[in-house]
């Protein structure tokens, strides 16, 4: 029975120890399983991170190449033949306009001097001062005050000399067009058409119009003060219709040289202003009248002669050229001053006193009858006009 007992203790301990087996086997068993789920469920991020390894060894090969591939090529310098046909183009055009506006203006004078003689001979002795009065009464305060305004302007017009009534109509543009800086939806229109730069796409229309912009008021006032100074001296010298086509050539002139240096430099930074057409007004009257006596605004005491300041203004922008001074454009201040010297002492003869066949062409272009009659070419076709021949 002890054995019976013992043996029936020891089965009952088996059973349970099997039992207890069972069930951890059962509960590991699923264990197991899911382990496997998970290490499964693992390998996809696995496989998802192998395509991200395999995508990014395959970025990096599409991207580079990056470190193998040659750096982008640089920006070719921009080609100046088309600036440089302009430039000649615009010069030739602007003397041949000048020359055929000379004509115009010499022929116009004549037919006015003519219907003046013919006015006076009119009125003469038909209306006497009775009849001025009485008219004069008629008006009202207004119109009154209206008629001794623009009597008292036209006596201030009449005061300026033919220079100074000349570069009025030039400050009055550089006026406009530095209002227009001021106005935002004008922004861009002005930096494409307003300033001169050899790597912008429009290149030759700026060479003109750079030359009236400015966007600041003491460069405009700077620059339309020593114009309005030379003025009288430069129309003196070459006449209205040869001054407007040697400012307009200096412009587009000087911007070209400019354009030369930026480009050989591979400085490309926009410029603008009446800078250069400016100094070859000064160059010009310097050169032509080297003694004559210059002086500083602000210090009337200090004087010096016109061919000193020139040689200084030159060497100044010279140094500036050479030095990459970026306060202003002396490539264009060269380039101006050097065509001015270089018109009044050459250009005046090879380019104005060879006019006479241009002209001679349009008188017979505008009057076919007269051509046979006068084979001269009418008036302001022989040479001689305001300037010097």
């Amino acid at each position: 029975m002890a054995w019976r007992g013992c043996l029936t203790k020891w089965a009952k301990t088996e059973f349970i120890r099997s039992s207890n087996t069972t069930s951890r086997s059962c509960r590991l068993n699923p264990c197991n399983q899911q382990r496997c789920g998970f290490r499964r469920e693992a390998k996809r991020p696995d496989t998802k991170k192998g395509n991200v390894t395999q995508e990014t060894k395959a970025s990096p090969s599409e991207a580079g190449g990056a470190p193998g591939r040659p750096p982008p090529p640089k920006a070719p310098r921009p080609t100046l033949f088309k600036p440089l046909m302009f430039t000649v183009g615009f010069t030739g055009c602007s003397f041949g306009a000048a020359a055929i506006l000379q004509y115009e203006t010499l022929k116009l004078r004549v037919q006015s001097a003519k219907d003046e003689e013919e006015a006076e001979r009119l009125l003469q002795g038909s209306q006497d001062m009775a009849y001025w009065h009485d008219w004069w009464s008629q008006l009202s305060s207004l119109q009154r005050q209206l008629i001794l305004v623009m009597s008292m302007v036209d006596d201030f017009w009449s005061s300026l000399t033919e220079g100074q009534r000349t570069v009025t109509g030039i400050i009055a543009v550089n006026a406009a067009v530095l209002c227009c800086w001021r106005i935002p939806s004008m922004q861009r229109s002005m930096i494409k058409y307003f300033t001169s730069n050899p790597a912008s796409k429009t290149r030759c229309l700026p060479m003109v119009l750079s030359s009236f912009s400015h966007y600041s008021i003491i460069h405009m006032m700077a620059n339309m003060y020593v114009l309005w100074t030379f003025s009288s001296g430069i129309v003196s010298l070459l006449g209205k219709e040869q001054f407007l086509a040697v400012y307009m050539s200096a412009g587009v002139i000087s911007t070209m040289v400019s354009y030369m240096c930026k480009t050989a430099t591979g400085r490309l930074y926009p410029s603008l202003g009446a800078s250069g057409a400016v100094m070859a007004v000064l160059a010009a009257v310097c050169a032509k009248v080297p003694e004559a006596k210059l002086g500083i605004i602000f210090l009337p005491m200090v004087t010096f002669t016109a061919g000193n300041a020139l040689v200084a203004l030159v060497a100044i922008d010279t140094a500036g050229l050479i030095l990459g001074w970026r306060l202003f454009d002396h490539a264009a201040h060269l380039g101006g001053a050097l065509f001015g010297v270089w018109y009044v002492t050459y250009g005046h003869k090879l380019i104005w006193r060879k006019r006479e066949p241009l002209v001679k062409l349009w008188h017979d272009m505008r009057s076919p009858g007269a051509s046979g009659a006068r084979p001269g070419g009418g008036p302001g076709a022989s040479g001689s006009g305001p300037g010097p021949q």
